[in-house]
């Protein structure tokens, strides 16, 4: 973290974004305090979110039982033991530098802009960083000021995750919810639903499925308002080719062009999945091959897996560089809200939703009936759904499911992954490493 806190604000309006709505010429001497309008500051923030992309993408599929790697050291993603941290240059490092980077962009804009509404997109944005690091790291540091003293060492001591929540993530995306409308959805702008689902998602994974429920079923109740809903057939989602306004389904995605060099230098998430490269040609596991197999008629296969490449066609190599990293779509949503509908004891409600995603897959309705077989029904789905998008090891970890659909007793220090070595380093231990690594 320590490049990340000596990182000057002069460099970090240089950069370009991916589109006409992004795109940002600021002075080079340009200082938090001389600056009147904090666009470019802003456009940093989603920026940096490119750095995430692959690396979630990554950590989400390849640590769980959809996919996995073939060439060492890579194949530690498989091994739940003490070496992952050799994969910090390529997923980890990265990862941990592009959120911290992103927070303190919205930190500036936060404390600086006068502007209501780019505040409500920077408060959004810092949500959403601080989610990511929380699902991957566990406790973290935390960091809210735009120039944070770099010799207070105090700063770098990582923060409970429960604080991290209560203190960061929850307030800012109320606050996120008051600020943002959803005029600039289609400009691929954080707003007033993204906020709510990510609001929504982040209390699903804390176990208040009470709160969830409130915020998912705004999102879901008020989706058709926003101008969002669900794609009529799941091949119209994914790819370059289906993005831009026709495409209602997407809530908010991290905007990706290949006239834009990000910081990410290695392999993109497309080319993981697609078996482009080399430390797995053929990643597809078998396993997933099988949850398609009990799922006859899917219309969603054809769509995610290809049984003779062994690898996923669902981000297509074609343009593969212009593949936008979806965050969130409404499919997720209403997964997420049928979960918090079933804990809450509403399975009626719950299968409701639960069908819904069904029926655009091709499939009859679910013959669950108790809660515990919504449950699985439930998780179940969003393993189809949502396969290739960065979540199924994290629905395990938070379902507490991971022994029992991995098929091994994995130690739960393994269910975080490790702190970049390089940030325990360069701040002398007072970033400590996570138990296991």
């Amino acid at each position: 973290m320590k490049t990340v806190y000596t990182f000057l604000l002069g460099s970090l309006l240089l950069i370009t974004a991916c589109d006409n709505d992004l795109d940002q010429v600021p002075p080079i001497n340009a200082t938090s305090d001389s600056l009147k309008d904090f666009t470019g500051v802003l456009n940093a923030a989603y920026f940096y979110q490119i750095g995430a992309a692959t690396p979630m993408a990554v950590m989400g599929d390849f640590r769980a039982d959809n996919a996995f790697m073939f060439e060492a050291p890579f194949t530690e993603f498989d091994e739940f033991d003490a070496d992952l941290p050799v994969m910090e240059d390529q997923f980890f490092g990265p990862f941990y530098t592009a959120m911290y980077r992103s927070i303190l962009s919205t930190n500036n804009v936060i404390e600086n802009s006068s502007n209501a509404t780019q505040i409500g997109e920077a408060k959004f944005l810092r949500a959403l960083s601080y989610f990511k690091l929380v699902q991957v790291f566990g406790d973290v540091p935390v960091n809210l000021l735009a120039a944070p003293p770099v010799d207070d060492t105090s700063i770098f001591a990582r923060q409970p995750a429960s604080d991290v929540y209560d203190n960061v993530i929850i307030p800012d995306l109320q606050d996120a919810i008051s600020a943002l409308d959803n005029s600039e959805i289609a400009n691929d702008r954080a707003s007033q639903i993204a906020a709510q689902s990510l609001l929504g998602k982040v209390y699903v994974h804390r176990g208040d499925f009470s709160s969830a429920e409130t915020h998912l079923a705004a999102v879901v109740n008020g989706a058709i308002a926003a101008d969002v809903n669900l794609q009529d057939s799941f091949n119209e989602i994914f790819g370059a080719a289906n993005e831009g306004d026709d495409n209602k389904e997407i809530i908010f995605a991290t905007k990706i062009s290949s006239s834009v060099e990000d910081e990410y230098s290695f392999s993109e998430f497309w080319s993981w999945s697609g078996g482009l490269d080399t430390k797995s040609l053929e990643p597809l596991d078998t396993d997933l091959i099988a949850a398609f197999d009990a799922s006859p008629g899917d219309l969603r296969r054809a769509v995610t897996i290809d049984e003779t490449l062994l690898a996923s066609p669902k981000f297509p190599q074609v343009n593969g560089p212009e593949h936008d990293w979806i965050e969130i779509r409404l499919a997720d949503v209403i997964l997420l809200y049928s979960e918090a509908l079933n804990e809450n004891g509403n399975t009626a409600g719950a299968l409701t939703e639960l069908n819904k995603i069904r029926t655009r897959a091709g499939l009859a309705n679910s013959t669950a009936t108790t809660q515990a077989q919504v449950r699985q029904a439930i998780q179940d789905e969003r393993r189809l759904e949502l396969a290739f998008e960065g979540h199924r090891w994290f629905d395990l970890v938070r379902t507490s499911t991971v022994d029992a659909e991995m098929g091994q007793t994995i130690n739960s220090d393994y269910h975080l992954f490790p702190v970049p070595i390089s940030e325990i380093l360069a701040t002398g231990g007072v970033i400590t490493q996570n138990p296991g690594y």
